[in-house]
């Protein structure tokens, strides 16, 4: 894992994923979400794959993949 220099830096890489995953619509759509709330990350983060393998997250990360950018 490569170590981010600075929040202007960690800020605009984290963009660039979201936006290029997400696109633009739906990464505003996070951020609105997150902004609006009292939002804990490390709290959600803990709580994300709770009662899931390893294996059961990569099939559904998979299936997600297969559906958003289908299979060729």
């Amino acid at each position: 894992m490569t170590l981010i220099s600075s929040d202007t830096v960690l800020r605009s890489e984290a963009m660039r994923i979201l936006i290029k995953y997400l696109g633009t619509v739906e990464t505003e759509r996070f951020i609105a979400s997150i902004k609006g709330d009292r939002f804990d990350y490390t709290e959600w983060q803990q709580n994300l794959w709770e009662g899931q393998d390893v294996e059961e997250i990569y099939h559904r990360a998979a299936e997600h993949f297969d559906r958003k950018f289908g299979e060729k």
